[in-house]
């Protein structure tokens, strides 16, 4: 009960937001809007009740110390919510450090995993030190745990801070001058067809103006075109052109539609060579439960104006990169870059650069946007690369191999940033291995909680 109590505190109090998402744009009801919000708290609460559940049992197993293994479970759960029926892990823990530099290194070796596991393991230590029992000669002991982890944290701040400082990162592999157009287009007026043309225009004249300040790659948010890139020829060749004129490739993104014995709708992106090609497209992979499908409709009858409203994309299914300039780099679309290991697989598979391009407008003036940013930040520390974000309506911004925000926006208003990234061919440790401590917690998690079972026998 107080692991479950914690997780539902814990999930309104950071996604709030959705009901809003769900009532302004998804025309459902207030009432109805919460209780689908509440369903979604009330399942993502089961993973800090189960956590709860396995270290009562650990605890009364082995006696008090075993609250050390606290980082382990909770690492192990993290998981589980990050992997079952699709996934979804938003906010999770390590993500409280982003912006603590030093700390935040540590996921360059395990990923956001081992600073979560970092952030438990403090509060772990510190409870020891409530409840282990004192007493003639054990008067110092309660006091070891807090100590070693200290130590822990100590040293890991001080390599992560060399790390930042020796900056090797930033000083190598190829510049290149990044244009981020942020259109700041209200999502009501996103598809009104009054509104398209002068919509089109501002991302052409905030284009043009990047390119002005000596931009060498140009970033469109998703969905930016008011209108399907390869169905309207007219429009996609005014892209078309500018980059041809300016001899500068753009990354656009837009719906596609494949017509065959059955259409299907994608989220795509587009990257247009300088030479007014289509150089490649990539078509979003994890597509946004109650966005962009809805799971289980028989489930949820009593939303059925979400339903209804909900556009049923198809998922891609290649980790596509795109050609720019004899370099290789990579995109994903919306809350994509909150997955670890797929944004890992486009590293693995060449990428020089991370770029994610997203629609932020729907969240409104919440915590949403700053979260989506943050977690995006993560992404450029775990894998050595810099990683470029444009946002229809913010936050856009430029964040280095270690988590430094070289350049950002606010949000709803109109923006363009022009900044340095560079193309990296090095890769981190966690790039190169993956999640091996998360999938190490949750084998360690299983095998300790069949042990006390056994001891039960």
């Amino acid at each position: 009960m107080l692991g479950l109590i914690t997780g539902l505190v814990y999930f309104v109090g950071t996604l709030y937001w959705i009901t809003h998402v769900m009532v302004t744009y998804g025309g459902l009801k207030l009432w109805v809007a919460l209780l689908v919000n509440g369903a979604l708290v009330a399942y993502l609460a089961l993973f800090p009740a189960v956590f709860a559940i396995a270290m009562r049992q650990l605890v009364t197993t082995y006696g008090d110390l075993a609250l050390l293994t606290a980082p382990i479970v909770w690492v192990a759960t993290e998981l589980g919510r990050a992997s079952l029926f699709t996934g979804f892990p938003w906010v999770l823990l390590g993500y409280s450090q982003v912006t603590v530099l030093p700390i935040a290194q540590l996921g360059s070796v395990s990923g956001v995993y081992g600073v979560s596991a970092l952030v438990v393991a403090v509060s772990a230590a510190l409870a020891t030190t409530v409840t282990m029992p004192g007493g003639p000669g054990r008067r110092f002991g309660r006091y070891v745990p807090a100590t070693l982890v200290l130590a822990g944290l100590v040293a890991i701040a001080v390599w992560g801070s060399l790390r930042v400082g020796g900056g090797d990162l930033a000083r190598t592999g190829q510049p290149v001058r990044i244009g981020i157009v942020q259109g700041n287009v209200d999502q009501g007026e996103k598809w009104d067809a009054a509104r398209a043309a002068g919509i089109f225009r501002d991302y052409l004249r905030l284009t043009r103006q990047a390119i002005g300040e000596g931009s060498e790659l140009i970033l469109w948010p998703e969905s930016s075109t008011p209108f399907n890139f390869e169905d309207d020829v007219d429009g996609a060749d005014r892209v078309r052109m500018l980059a041809r004129q300016a001899r500068v490739p753009i990354l656009v993104g837009s719906d596609q539609i494949e017509r065959s014995r059955a259409t299907s709708y994608y989220n795509a992106a587009f990257l247009v060579r300088a030479d007014g090609s289509t150089g490649a497209v990539y078509r979003k992979m994890h597509l946004v439960p109650f966005g962009e499908y809805v799971p289980l409709k028989r489930i949820f009858f009593f939303a059925a104006p979400l339903v209804e409203a909900v556009s049923d994309y198809s998922a891609g299914e290649d980790a596509v990169l795109l050609p720019v300039d004899g370099h290789t780099i990579s995109t994903a679309i919306c809350y994509e870059i909150v997955y670890p290991d797929l944004v890992r697989r486009f590293v693995q598979g060449g990428s020089e650069l991370l770029t994610t391009i997203t629609n932020d407008a729907w969240f409104g003036r919440t915590s949403a946007p700053y979260q989506h940013f943050a977690q995006a930040s993560m992404r450029a520390i775990e894998n050595g690369r810099y990683l470029v974000r444009s946002a229809n309506t913010g936050v856009s911004g430029i964040v280095d191999p270690y988590g430094r925000v070289l350049e950002r926006s606010d949000i709803f208003q109109q923006a363009v940033i022009v900044g340095q990234a560079r193309f990296l061919r090095d890769s981190t440790f966690y790039a190169r291995h993956g999640d091996f401590f998360a999938y190490g917690c949750a084998f360690a998690a299983v095998g300790m909680l069949l042990t006390t079972w056994r001891r039960v026998q």
